[in-house]
């Protein structure tokens, strides 16, 4: 699949879709708390996405190998040391958890997609210090969405950011562009070298989602062929969002204001 640039009406189809997708991030992320299950989460994330008419993006998402069951869930709901793809289920999240939930939907034609990790209750410091440089992470990823930058200011700005205050950055899983296909090309990597990779050009959308861990960022993929946790057992995060390439300032598209 070659790249596919949109055109300004195509890209506010797309924040329609990313504005359903922010809607159910703010629903859930009032729902985290001690003692909801991800079953919970996932249910309330469907019920918004079909009251909306969209289409959930995960539900049923072809695994890579055929003796692997597609996704059977709306959300990815990925507690503690789970870096993606989590599985709901109906295990009560505890004081103390992290959650990272990743959501996508269709609507139009067109795809939304972004990813917040959560605090259950009061979490420890290094928790918080991992969502944090998480978050900034995708911040600084974000300032470089201009037209002629490269994918590589993208990557760099988010390994400087993650690996300058000690964490590690997860190498398997990038970011990805986003359209009318929930993943579409260039691959958007966590790492990498400022000034190198595909120039950047208006009408360029891309889901950027920097995975960070607190220990190595190597991982392995449990017996259910979808969830991937961090090999040593430390904490990760993940956060999202959709950013569009404009003439000027980066479009972000899964949040009310522009960056």
């Amino acid at each position: 699949m070659s790249i596919q640039l949109k055109n300004k009406s195509e890209i506010e189809l797309m924040r329609k879709a990313n504005m359903i997708v922010y809607e159910v991030h703010q629903v859930l992320g009032e729902m985290v708390v001690p003692g909801v299950t991800t079953r919970d989460l996932d249910e309330k994330a469907k019920e918004i996405c079909f009251a909306n008419g969209a289409k959930p993006a995960f539900l049923g998402y072809p695994a890579s190998s055929p003796s692997v069951p597609d996704f059977p869930g709306v959300i990815c709901a990925s507690p503690n040391e789970v870096i993606v793809h989590g599985i709901r289920d109906d295990v009560a999240l505890k004081e103390g958890d992290i959650l990272s939930i990743d959501f996508g939907c269709c609507i139009d034609g067109f795809f939304g997609d972004a990813a917040v990790t959560h605090a259950v209750g009061e979490i420890d410091t290094a928790a918080q210090e991992l969502l944090d440089v998480t978050s900034a992470s995708l911040d600084d990823a974000i300032v470089q969405c201009r037209a002629g930058n490269r994918i590589g200011d993208i990557s760099n700005a988010i390994q400087t950011r993650v690996e300058g205050k000690g964490f590690g950055v997860v190498r398997e899983f990038v970011g990805h562009g986003i359209g009318r296909n929930m993943h579409e090309p260039p691959h958007v990597p966590n790492f990498g070298q400022a000034g190198q990779g595909r120039v950047l050009k208006p009408g360029l959308v891309l889901a950027i989602e920097p995975m960070v861990t607190v220990g190595a960022f190597e991982m392995r993929i449990l017996e259910d062929g979808w969830t991937a946790v961090t090999r040593d057992g430390s904490l990760a995060a993940h956060f999202e969002h959709t950013v569009a390439i404009t003439d000027g300032d980066p479009y972000v598209l899964s949040r009310p204001y522009v960056f």
